[in-house]
């Protein structure tokens, strides 16, 4: 499975994981994605693999849920 934001491209970046005796072993740092529906421009729904921070400052468009009532 891809670990990358559909909307920004942001992927997994390398670093240390430091020990309190400053021993160092390499790690990942992966980024927060959510699966989330999303509406495109031409009003296609679709589900898509975004990051927080992209859901967070509007760069996905959620689509307008449709309640059915009841006709009874």
């Amino acid at each position: 499975m891809s670990q990358f934001c559909d909307i920004c491209g942001k992927g997994p970046a390398t670093g240390n994981n430091v020990s309190h005796a400053h021993n160092k072993s390499r790690r990942r740092f992966m980024p927060n994605l959510q699966t989330v529906r999303t509406q495109l421009a031409n009003g296609q729904v679709k589900t898509i693999k975004a990051c927080t921070r992209c859901i967070r400052s509007g760069h996905v468009v959620k689509p307008v849920v449709n309640k059915k009532t009841d006709a009874a």
